[in-house]
């Protein structure tokens, strides 16, 4: 049975108990669905937090979205997924898409580790954090058969993180113990459990024939499947038919284990192929020196190939005034770049150093002398850094955005 929905009345009467007398900056998950209206005490509404352009957001700002992956356009870093019932939804809203960009500092997880989009099936349930849309984004709804009118979180197309349940629960320290098989009817009924508690109320899920059981470094059938084992899994049809259908089940440490291994060997190709993204923060135009703070989007394992030496004593030729410690990609919001070979440039890296980090940012900061200033080397914007030491390789095409114009 559906619960019933809170009155307008209780819901700001709570939202004011939960900031009391303090006046917040912007509204939260904590004051409940995102298609009600939160109040100040003067009256006035309580907005959500609004991005700044070449600013990082704070904690706990973002809005909480799941539902399943049905369109990726991986190149643009762009995806729609099919929102989650809850009963913040009327009836006739339930099933709508939400499509989203990626953020520039946006993570993708995926197995517990950091991931791509076309890492990640269609089909697959995820969990996000999202921010409104930029006011001037006016990219409408997505197309096709939704007569319905649009989902209530239509408006948070800028995604922050991107996670599969295995990641989710991976990071909060949680795992599934089952309570029941049910095979006959195929079944499965587990409640979640955190540091050895559990939380909430049992929930049956659906096997079916093609549910996969990860044993170890192996593969194994349902029939291993056993009350108080603790486990992993990935849905797919959730909140549609019930919970979800399992499609990855992960029996034990090892499998969880390894599959995240798998993941972010498969991660760090994917980063060594295309460059670590950061953003422009400072441009000294009469020394040619760049500063930019790295994205905490990727494996910082992969900081530690940005080395440099001493600085270059001055005076020397043009042609040896700089060392070649990383290449500087001219890209866009997106992560693609418009002609890789050409707009890039090679520096010595004069300076690595630690910064505060926080959502987005990594906390590693480089200055960058360049042998030539690009245009697109400018303070907020988006690039991307490549150690001297990784082999470049051209991306395919439609990695690139020279003939998309």
């Amino acid at each position: 049975m559906r619960r019933a929905l809170p009155s307008l009345v209780s819901l700001f009467t709570s939202a004011l108990l939960l900031h009391g007398a303090d006046t917040p900056a912007y509204r939260t998950d904590a004051d409940g669905p995102s298609n009600k209206k939160v109040l100040l005490p003067d009256g006035k509404p309580l907005e959500w937090f609004k991005l700044v352009d070449g600013e990082f957001p704070p904690e706990g700002s973002a809005h909480a979205i799941s539902g399943e992956l049905t369109f990726v356009e991986h190149p643009r870093r762009t995806f729609r997924i099919r929102v989650d019932r809850d009963d913040s939804q009327d009836r006739g809203k339930w099933d709508l898409p939400l499509e989203a960009d990626m953020l520039p500092y946006g993570s993708i997880h995926y197995h517990g580790s950091f991931a791509a989009l076309p890492d990640i099936p269609l089909g697959t349930h995820l969990r996000g954090l999202f921010y409104l849309r930029s006011p001037d984004d006016k990219t409408p709804a997505p197309e096709g058969l939704y007569r319905r009118g649009v989902t209530p979180d239509v408006d948070f197309r800028r995604c922050f993180r991107l996670e599969d349940d295995f990641s989710f629960h991976t990071r909060q320290q949680q795992v599934w113990k089952i309570e029941a098989v049910n095979l006959a009817e195929n079944k499965l009924t587990a409640r979640l459990h955190q540091g050895g508690k559990p939380i909430g109320e049992p929930r049956t899920f659906e096997l079916t024939r093609s549910t996969r059981v990860l044993q170890g470094r192996g593969f194994a059938t349902l029939d291993v499947l056993q009350p108080g084992q603790e486990v992993l899994f990935n849905l797919t049809w959730a909140t549609l038919f019930g919970p979800g259908r399992i499609t990855d089940l992960w029996l034990d440490a090892e499998a969880r284990e390894l599959a995240t291994t798998q993941q972010l060997d498969r991660h760090h190709l994917h980063v060594r192929d295309r460059g670590l993204p950061a953003m422009v923060s400072a441009v000294d135009d009469e020394q040619e020196i760049v500063t930019v703070t790295l994205f905490s989007n990727v494996d910082p394992a992969l900081f530690a190939d940005l080395k440099f030496d001493a600085p270059v004593p001055r005076n020397m030729p043009p042609e040896t005034k700089t060392k070649p410690g990383a290449n500087l990609f001219v890209a866009e919001p997106s992560l693609l770049t418009y002609d890789p070979i050409n707009d890039r440039k090679g520096g010595e890296i004069l300076e690595k150093k630690a910064i505060p980090a926080g959502p987005g940012n990594s906390g590693i900061q480089l200055r960058v002398k360049c042998s030539a200033l690009l245009e697109g080397y400018r303070p907020r914007r988006v690039v991307v850094v490549q150690p001297a030491t990784w082999v470049y390789r051209t991306l395919p095409v439609e990695e690139q955005l020279f003939g998309r114009e």
